[in-house]
């Protein structure tokens, strides 16, 4: 029996790579993984083809690559990636372009990675945060939110993320020492808790999501691996680390004026965050993403793997 052939866009990244790696992992031998990628010559690519993946070069801006890597695949997963230009229009843009690409090609199965919408709850005329961009309260948010409509109920998806851990690693995240040498962890949030995963379990989620299939079309279905507070956060690394590590909480008006790229959006998401936790926790089951991924991590589990990549400043 053949293959079904899911198409995985960004599939050198993060989501997913970690998508791909399961997909190619599962023993059923049900999927067949096609690698959408830009840099098809990248030692990520490489590493996906040597493992069973075919590798095709994909654009968000074009949606003629998109109909070529979508042509004849069973599943989609659709991801669009903020950060890398942080411009919400072409975020939109490019969201639009793969609800349309595997609209065209027949996808019966389209995962669209997402996230909420934040001016339903917040408002433009709501001052409690400052508008960005002329129309976004939290951008990176609402554009994926706003994404949403681009996309088939009947055909899609919509799976929500948290907070990745390796933003320790790669977002300017870690704890970093103050001039007496203790080291504080900044987290905007008071005592609310924040929903985190290992990037590596969104992609093993997402794979659950796959193999659950039809059943799962025109569902929201949030991740997590589990909801801890900054203080909680502050101590599961102190004892990775075996150094004292407190949380460093401030005013999401603080952290917006820190003053590197992006910390107006973060600063107003973790306001958000915080000031509608139930919503965005809610929203996150830990228990749904142990069934959906069996091999989930605990905060723990993954600083034990990765304590020595974080950067301590």
């Amino acid at each position: 029996m053949a293959k079904k052939i899911i198409t995985v866009t960004g599939a050198t990244g993060a989501q997913g790579g970690g998508l791909a790696r399961a997909l190619l992992a599962d023993p059923s031998g049900e999927f067949a993984v096609r690698a959408g990628t830009r840099k098809p010559d990248s030692d990520a690519a490489r590493a996906l083809a040597s493992q069973g993946a075919e590798i095709v070069t994909a654009d968000l801006d074009d949606v003629a690559s998109l109909r070529r890597v979508f042509d004849g695949a069973y599943g989609a997963f659709c991801l669009t990636n903020y950060w890398e230009h942080m411009s919400p229009d072409k975020e939109i843009a490019q969201a639009k372009n793969l609800a349309d690409a595997s609209r065209a090609s027949g996808v019966v199965h389209a995962l669209w990675s997402t996230l909420e919408d934040t001016r339903q709850q917040v408002p433009l005329s709501d001052q409690r945060m400052p508008t960005l961009h002329g129309r976004f309260k939290v951008p990176h948010l609402d554009t994926k939110g706003e994404s949403d409509a681009f996309f088939d109920t009947s055909r899609t998806t919509f799976f929500r993320t948290s907070f990745y851990w390796e933003n320790l690693i790669y977002f300017g995240m870690a704890p970093k020492a103050d001039e007496s040498g203790k080291l504080g962890f900044v987290l905007p949030m008071g005592d609310k808790k924040l929903p985190g995963i290992a990037a590596e379990d969104i992609g093993k989620c997402a794979f659950g999501v796959f193999k659950r299939g039809p059943s799962t079309l025109g569902k929201y279905i949030g991740v997590a691996g589990e909801h801890l507070s900054g203080a909680e956060m502050a101590e599961a690394m102190s004892r990775a680390f075996e150094r004292p590590v407190v949380h460093n909480d401030v005013p999401p008006s603080v952290y917006r004026g820190f003053g590197f790229p992006g910390a107006d959006d973060l600063g107003n998401m973790f306001q958000f965050k915080a000031e509608f936790e139930s919503l965005w926790r809610g929203n996150r089951s830990v228990a749904e993403s142990r069934a959906l991924n069996p091999e989930l991590q605990s905060f723990a589990t993954w600083l034990s793997k990765n304590k020595s990549r974080i950067p301590l400043g």
